[in-house]
């Protein structure tokens, strides 16, 4: 059965959360297609992975019998994650843009799993593995809008996911997340219903055409 890797990072509970929200849509519809499947779960933002340390960073490029004790005990952590990672057939991330960048705990596992001559390089460790990211945004940040040059989540993420990892990235993106709340945004309201709808719509559908990968 199929293995489904899902990161939340949104510091927002539940449906106060639009990464959640529209991530949760995702693995409901894949679960529906894989009720004995295996989901790997991670809420880097209720249960923080370690940020990179130097030890941990340069175990990574000494042999094992070369580790210090020191470096043995930061690499743990990262090992699993990486592990993770490699025995997922698919993965789902839940990426808010806060102050135009990823959640800092999302970066930081992130960190942990780029490993050079592992997962990263020549080979890349679990390169081809398809991950939906839900991109969700508070404004819009689209080709054409006033803060265009200000996108810089879909664009690091291409680079890491796409670039140094060498997975099959897709996007979703549910924007405008703010104007319910923000009274200068209310005339955007109805966009960021017609974007939130479409993102629960792709979700599903991204979903269950993933699912059939595996089942065709």
């Amino acid at each position: 059965m199929a293995t489904l890797l899902h990161i939340d990072s949104s510091v927002f509970p539940g449906e106060a959360s639009s990464s959640r929200s529209v991530a949760d849509a995702f693995r409901k519809a894949w679960e529906e297609q894989y009720p004995d499947g295996t989901v790997i779960y991670r809420d880097v933002a209720a249960n923080p992975v370690p940020h990179i340390t130097a030890d941990a960073h340069t175990a990574g490029f000494a042999a094992p019998s070369e580790r210090t004790p020191g470096q043995s005990a930061a690499f743990a952590p990262r090992v699993r994650l990486i592990e993770e990672l490699e025995e997922a057939d698919a993965v789902l991330i839940g990426a808010p843009m806060y102050n135009f960048s990823i959640p800092s705990t999302l970066k930081a596992w992130l960190d942990n799993v780029i490993l050079l001559g592992r997962t990263a390089g020549e080979t890349p460790s679990a390169q081809g593995t398809p991950v939906t990211v839900v991109a969700s945004r508070g404004g819009s940040y689209a080709p054409g809008t006033p803060r265009e040059g200000y996108e810089f989540v879909l664009n690091y993420l291409d680079a890491v996911l796409r670039g140094t990892l060498g997975l099959d990235l897709d996007f979703i993106v549910p924007e405008l997340t703010m104007a319910p709340r923000n009274p200068a945004m209310s005339e955007l309201v109805p966009l960021y219903e017609a974007s939130r709808q479409r993102a629960f719509e792709d979700a599903t559908t991204k979903a269950k055409e993933l699912a059939a990968r595996f089942t065709a």
